[in-house]
């Protein structure tokens, strides 16, 4: 994979040092070290995302290491006429460049993290560039945990604050609800908390619209109390993928909420990194949490264990492991995504992923149980709260050259189109990573009140986001 990294990177270097932005030194002049040009040595390390597949080409990169000089960058840059992008890992890369960089700083939190925990109120506070690994390896040892996604490099302010689906979600909801509070500079360069109490509109905002709203430097999220969770896999050879998706179709009618599993098929290229029993191979498989007692979990599992699958990890592991369940890569890889949320699972939908999942130049093909709990608004829930439907589809595949991208987002677009029956005017924001996402159907009725609060808060548009607010 660093061989990978160090071309796409060599592909671009050239490319990306144009004739420096003339605003370039007036940031270098007020910054000094926070800043990043094009022309450093440390250039192409510091524009580059998680997701290598994307380009990056801001003006210039800020890497603060605290609030205070990301209050002090915020200023420079508008001082400029810049734009500000907030950026914690990259893994939304595309969507950001979807609202191009051009005349914009990209502010990296990458230096800005660390996790205090209170066990008695059962909370946390997240430095804005913390990912969810830092939470958890500062959670387990008061015995609880978090409603992470199903990676624990991905930052927790760009997951929660778009919604964040965990496989805690059905019996607990979306990771959105679980934040108290954020500290966020906002347009004209001032540190503000914002919660329930202060700055109540600004928090409602927030909770959907994240980083167009402002740099979230840190943020209060509750936890949950969990010491240990029964979770894993069940693995079979894609030759089973049709007998499996049908019988997990049909068993997650009646899934208990405190079950939320997913069902991929994945085509694995024969790489070194990956264990031999996955290597080179395609096979379907279904993981996830089941948060019951051992007994009530193996009860409910029963149906799918009796397909005999060939690997069967499923047993009580610290919370802290059920991250590494879904066997997400490790490192920074480069990918296009695509997705849909659907409201019910047919048996022509069940083929339809068959169809989809046969295509070998995907990586992946994947339904999500959401429904329960996630499909509830919370009471005092932000713009996102809650999201409709039963099934997220999703389609990813690697782009390991640059010229490989066309034809990569067109393997994913069409693996989503063979479910177009189905889809409902849903998005999941955390699953956007790409161009031409209507995000008003990630963000649904609260679309109208977002739109007049971000020209409330951000009247000139300083804030480009990866999910960004019109």
């Amino acid at each position: 994979m660093l061989e990978l990294i160090m071309t796409l990177s060599d592909t671009t270097t050239a490319a990306a040092r144009p004739d420096a932005d003339p605003r370039g030194p007036r940031l270098r002049s007020a910054l000094e070290d926070l800043i990043v040009l094009p022309g450093d040595a440390e250039w192409d390390l510091a524009r580059m995302p998680w997701n290598l597949a994307v380009d990056q080409r801001p003006v210039a990169v800020a890497r603060p290491p605290t609030a205070e000089d990301v209050v002090e960058i915020v200023r420079a840059a508008t001082a400029a006429g810049l734009r500000v992008a907030p950026q914690s890992t990259g893994h939304a890369a595309a969507a950001l460049a979807d609202t191009g960089l051009a005349d914009t700083v990209v502010v990296s939190l990458a230096r800005l993290r660390g996790v205090t925990v209170d066990p008695v109120s059962r909370t946390a506070r997240v430095l804005g560039g913390s990912h969810w690994n830092d939470v958890l390896e500062a959670t387990a040892p008061h015995g609880l945990t978090a409603p992470h996604g199903s990676a624990g490099d991905v930052s927790v302010a760009g997951y929660s604050l778009s919604g964040g689906l965990s496989f805690y979600a059905r019996t607990h909801g979306l990771a959105v609800n679980f934040v108290r509070a954020v500290q966020i500079v906002t347009a004209d360069g001032v540190l503000v908390r914002a919660s329930a109490e202060e700055n109540a509109d600004l928090f409602w905002a927030v909770r959907g619209g994240s980083g167009a709203f402002g740099v979230v430097v840190s943020l209060e999220i509750d936890l949950l109390p969990y010491a240990d969770v029964y979770a894993g896999m069940l693995l079979w050879d894609a030759a089973h993928a049709p007998e499996v998706a049908r019988a997990w179709a049909a068993w997650t009618a009646t899934a208990p909420e405190s079950a939320t599993t997913t069902l991929r098929i994945l085509n694995l290229p024969p790489l070194p990194e990956l264990p031999p029993f996955l290597s080179g191979r395609s096979v379907v498989v279904i993981d996830g949490a089941v948060l019951e007692t051992d007994e009530t979990a193996m009860a409910a599992l029963a149906p799918l264990r009796e397909l005999a699958p060939e690997i069967d990890t499923f047993a009580r592991i610290p919370a802290a492991g059920l991250v590494a369940v879904h066997m997400d890569p490790p490192q920074p890889t480069p990918a296009v995504t695509a997705h849909a949320v659907l409201d019910e699972l047919p048996d022509a939908a069940v083929e339809a992923f068959l169809r989809a999942g046969s295509d070998r130049a995907l990586f992946m093909t994947e339904l999500r149980h959401i429904g329960g709990a996630v499909a509830r608004p919370a009471a005092a829930g932000g713009a996102v709260s809650a999201l409709r439907g039963q099934f997220v589809c999703h389609a990813v595949t690697m782009v390991p050259v640059p010229e490989a991208a066309a034809g990569a987002d067109a393997s994913v677009r069409a693996a989503v189109a063979h479910f177009e029956p189905w889809h409902i005017d849903v998005l999941a924001l955390t699953f956007v990573d790409g161009g031409g996402a209507d995000r008003r159907l990630g963000y649904g009725k609260a679309a109208g009140r977002l739109s007049e609060l971000k020209r409330r808060f951000d009247p000139g548009a300083v804030f480009s986001a990866a999910q960004p607010v019109h």
